[in-house]
């Protein structure tokens, strides 16, 4: 059998609960659309949640996210739901995958394995081109969500300490990324893990 192959059986064994974090044009969103396919389990993406909250405020995805920008509460009740499902995928003994800028520090120590994505910035505009998102407005978008969460939860985006995999997916091809992240989580021990850097629980 061949060792992706192997890697792919034994990591759909494992039912870990992954969280995948990144940066706009890092391949967050097919990383996780791949791992899930791959591995058979739940996903959840932090979009998907904030269309969840737009449809039941009757408003589109634009004011919504026009709201978030002047009060906190869309963002706290974003947060709040993925925390939620962190502690109900976290007591639960299947694979599950949670997508969210925060996602790490959201899951917490309930997190098995804690993933973030990069890549270098004219790769992600690049990337990101079809979806009209060009440098400027990336690099707004990014120091307005460091900032509120800096000022929401005392949280530093830019602290790496707490995840397991940090990976630069311009160096890689999508398959490639994906393949990394399945050889960590088939090698994943439990009972060799000395244990990944807690982080604090906090009230969104």
């Amino acid at each position: 059998m061949a060792t992706t192959e192997r890697s792919t059986e034994l990591a759909a064994e494992k039912n870990l609960f992954i969280t995948v974090s990144g940066t706009p044009g890092s391949g967050v969103t097919t990383l996780c659309e791949q791992l899930a396919d791959t591995l058979d389990c739940g996903y959840v993406s932090g979009g998907e949640v904030f269309r969840e909250i737009a449809e039941e405020r009757g408003v589109s995805l634009t004011q919504l996210v026009a709201e978030a920008s002047g009060s906190d509460d869309i963002d706290r009740a974003l947060d709040r739901r993925l925390v939620r499902i962190a502690e109900e995928w976290g007591t639960a003994n299947n694979g599950f995958i949670l997508e969210s800028r925060l996602a790490g520090w959201l899951a917490g120590n309930r997190a098995d394995l804690r993933i973030w994505l990069d890549a270098p910035e004219e790769v992600r505009v690049e990337r990101t081109r079809d979806r009209e998102e060009m440098a400027a407005e990336m690099q707004v978008r990014e120091v307005i969500e460091e900032t509120r969460y800096e000022s929401y939860y005392g949280i530093d985006l830019a602290d790496r300490s707490i995840y397991d995999l940090v990976i630069n997916t311009g160096r890689w091809s999508p398959a490639a990324v994906r393949d990394l992240v399945l050889t960590a989580v088939a090698s994943y021990d439990p009972n060799t893990d000395e244990g990944g850097f807690p982080t604090p629980s906090f009230d969104p």
